[in-house]
């Protein structure tokens, strides 16, 4: 039987009431849950048949994300925000998505990256992009970028972010980046303000490492938002897809279109 986890940050009562109730109906049906706080320090083991029900935005769901991948458990994506891009389940349809969820195995599998940083000995994790952008104010960073063993362009810019498709359509559309079908096995490296260089987003197979150098001063790593380290200047991060893909339920489809025509008309993007 399914384990199923609802996720959420502990400062959010109306993703923690959702729980609540939730939990209550699904008792009913014979379905045991439990809470999770994302911003808590308790640890949690789950396996590859779990459900992890993320509610919340967008930045709940890529911390739920990353939970979830862990383990190989799939993901289930409740919409708690204003449109959330990545986020198609209604929370009135949470209950029966959920029931469908836990007697069908459907998901889409999306492209995660896996970050190797120097002297580490685990990888670093990310659903929409990793950044390797300026430590301080005021400064550019001299990023050299290498394809496997291909040396690409050299970038005097605010950062350089490589994205997945998942992630086109955040930080990387922002950025000048194209929004990218979420299917398609790519990553895109995409300059931030770049200085007297090419600006445009440069799209490589998904199956290749993006080597990514700092080359004249300190550097801050960032995956999802989160900062994960610092490089010194000659130093290198290597960014490649990761083995395991997360696995996102599919109860509907996330009509791309739609979400795009939304968000540029609430000026969302």
């Amino acid at each position: 039987m399914s384990r199923l986890v609802f996720s959420a940050f502990s400062n959010r009562t109306d993703a923690v009431e959702l729980a609540r109730q939730a939990s209550e109906r699904l008792a009913g049906e014979g379905v045991e849950s439990q809470i999770y706080f994302l911003d808590s320090l308790e640890s949690l083991n789950l396996g590859a048949d779990d459900l992890v029900v993320s509610l919340g935005g967008d930045g709940t769901f890529l911390r739920a994300a990353r939970l979830a991948h862990r383990f190989g458990a799939r993901v289930l994506a409740t919409n708690l925000g204003r449109l959330g891009f990545l986020l198609n389940v209604p929370p009135e349809e949470l209950i029966n998505d959920i029931m469908h969820a836990l007697r069908h195995d459907h998901v889409v599998e999306r492209l995660a990256l896996s970050i190797a940083l120097p002297g580490a000995q685990a990888e670093e994790f990310a659903l929409n992009e990793v950044v390797l952008e300026r430590a301080h104010a005021g400064s550019m960073v001299r990023v050299k970028s290498f394809v496997d063993d291909d040396e690409f362009l050299t970038y005097s810019a605010d950062g350089v972010m490589v994205a997945t498709p998942t992630g086109s359509t955040g930080y990387n559309f922002s950025a000048g980046g194209p929004v990218v079908e979420a299917t398609l096995p790519v990553m895109m490296i995409t300059p931030i303000a770049p200085h007297f260089t090419i600006d445009r987003t440069i799209v490589v197979d998904g199956r290749k490492v993006v080597r990514l150098v700092s080359e004249n001063r300190s550097a801050e790593i960032v995956a999802d938002g989160r900062s994960i380290g610092t490089l010194s200047a000659g130093e290198a991060i290597a960014v490649s897809q990761s083995e395991r893909p997360v696995r996102v339920v599919a109860t509907r489809s996330f009509e791309l279109g739609f979400r795009l025509r939304e968000s540029l008309r609430e000026g969302h993007a």
